[in-house]
């Protein structure tokens, strides 16, 4: 077995490896925006409006907000 045959292996291995990462990440975007989590389709929308005066995607929760306040 030389080094081209070791290069051809590892070079299919990683490509399916990479398939299958690719394949789980789309599974979790579409069931994480079924349970509404998170509106990916939102996120999308930042670069179209893109103004200063345009709403938050997410607010902050408002444990995160009181907390920030007090560590002032």
């Amino acid at each position: 077995m030389d080094i081209r045959e070791l290069q051809g292996y590892a070079s299919f291995f990683m490509t399916i490896f990479l398939v299958i990462m690719l394949y789980g990440y789309i599974i979790h975007l579409y069931r994480s925006e079924k349970r509404g989590e998170r509106d990916y389709e939102k996120y999308g929308n930042i670069a179209l409006d893109d103004e200063v005066t345009s709403t938050p995607i997410e607010d902050k929760p408002a444990s995160q907000r009181e907390y920030k306040e007090e560590n002032k």
